[in-house]
C-alpha cells in the first residue's frame, strides 16, 4: 500500500505544518517579550548595541549550524539582493523607523503599525489569498491594535509608522525567495552578519569608536538575551515556519506578539492590563482559529 498519498501522507503533512506553526509561534512570542528587555538599552549607545546583538548572534548562529549539521551556503548574484533586502529593510530601516518615529508619535502607534503584519503578509504573501485567511489576518490584526491601544502622533509620525510596517513585512517577504536554497539558517547568518556591518558603520559615524566602552553590564546582558532568544534563535523558528507554511499563514503568529509583550510587562511588576486588552487578546485567539483553519490540511486535525 502506497503511504505516500491519501489519508497517511494527509495526516503527516497536517503535523508537521502543525509543528512549524508552533515554532512560529514561538518566535513571535519571543520577539514580544524582547520589549522589557529592550528597555534596558534606553540610555545605551544604540546603533553600537545593535551592532554588538547581530555580531553575537551571526556567531552563535555558525556554531549552532555547524554543531547541527546545517550548510551555510555563500550567496551567489541576485540571493546578495534579497539578503541585504531583508537585513537592510527587516533589521536596519526597522530600528532607523523605531528610532524616529518615537520622536513624533507614542510608542502605541508605531505599535499598532506592527499590529498590521498579518493582514498585509495574508495579502501579499500569497498569490491567491484565500477568503477565510484574509478574514483571519483582519480580525488578528484588529485584536493585536486592541491589544496595543491608542496614542498621539503627528503626519510624520504616520510616515515612520508606514515605514515600520513595510520593513516588518519586508523581513518576511524578501526571504521567501532565497529560503529554498538557504533555509533557516543561511538566511538567518547573512541577514544577521550585513545587519552587524550597518549597524556598526552607522555606531562608528554617531557614536564614534569608544562607544563599546561605555557599554554598562546591564546593556551587555539585554544585548546577549536580544542576541540569543529574540534573534538567533526567534529568526531560525519564524524562517522555518514561513519555509513550511507560507508567509501568509506564518503572518497570522504576529498577532501573538503584542500578547507576549504585554504579559511579559505583568511578570516584570507592570499593572495587569485593562478590558480592552483582554477583549484584543480573545479577538487575536478568534483571528487565528478562522485564519488557521482556512490554511492546507490543518482543519484535518481541529
Amino acid at each position: 500500500m502506497d503511504l505516500s498519498a491519501g489519508p497517511y501522507a494527509a495526516q503527516a503533512r497536517c503535523v508537521t505544518d502543525l509543528r512549524a506553526l508552533a515554532s512560529g509561534a514561538a518566535a513571535m512570542m519571543f520577539v514580544g517579550s524582547s520589549v522589557a528587555v529592550s528597555g534596558l538599552l534606553a540610555d545605551a549607545p544604540f546603533w553600537t548595541a545593535q551592532a554588538l546583538r547581530y555580531a553575537l548572534a551571526t556567531v552563535l548562529l555558525l556554531l549552532a549550524a555547524r554543531l547541527t549539521g546545517h550548510r551555510v551556503r555563500c550567496p551567489r548574484g541576485v540571493e546578495w539582493a534579497w539578503l541585504a533586502g531583508v537585513a537592510g529593510s527587516g533589521l536596519v530601516l526597522f530600528n532607523v523607523g523605531l528610532v524616529r518615529g518615537s520622536e513624533h508619535a507614542e510608542p502605541a502607534v508605531l505599535g499598532v503599525a506592527v499590529a498590521c503584519v498579518p493582514l498585509a503578509l495574508a495579502l501579499g504573501g500569497a498569490r491567491r489569498p484565500s477568503p477565510g485567511l484574509l478574514l483571519g489576518a483582519a480580525v488578528v490584526t484588529a485584536g493585536a491594535a486592541l491589544v496595543q491601544g491608542g496614542g498621539r502622533t503627528d503626519a510624520a509620525g504616520v510616515g515612520w509608522a508606514a515605514l515600520v510596517l513595510a520593513c516588518e513585512v519586508g523581513f518576511t517577504l524578501l526571504a521567501v525567495p532565497v529560503l529554498r536554497r538557504h533555509g533557516p539558517f543561511g538566511v538567518s547568518v547573512h541577514t544577521c552578519a550585513l545587519a552587524t556591518a550597518a549597524f556598526a558603520g552607522i555606531g562608528l559615524v554617531t557614536e564614534g569608536p569608544g562607544a563599546a566602552a561605555t557599554l554598562r553590564p546591564e546593556h551587555l546582558a539585554a544585548s546577549l538575551h536580544l542576541a540569543v532568544v529574540v534573534t538567533a534563535l526567534a529568526f531560525v523558528l519564524w524562517y522555518g515556519c514561513v519555509g513550511r507554511v507560507g508567509a501568509g499563514r506564518a503572518g497570522l503568529l504576529c498577532g501573538l506578539a503584542p500578547i507576549a509583550a504585554a504579559g511579559t510587562g505583568v511578570v516584570l511588576g507592570g499593572p495587569v492590563p485593562g478590558p480592552a486588552v483582554w477583549i484584543g487578546v480573545l479577538t487575536v485567539a478568534a483571528g487565528l482559529a478562522v485564519g488557521l483553519r482556512a490554511g492546507r490540511g490543518v482543519e484535518a486535525l481541529l
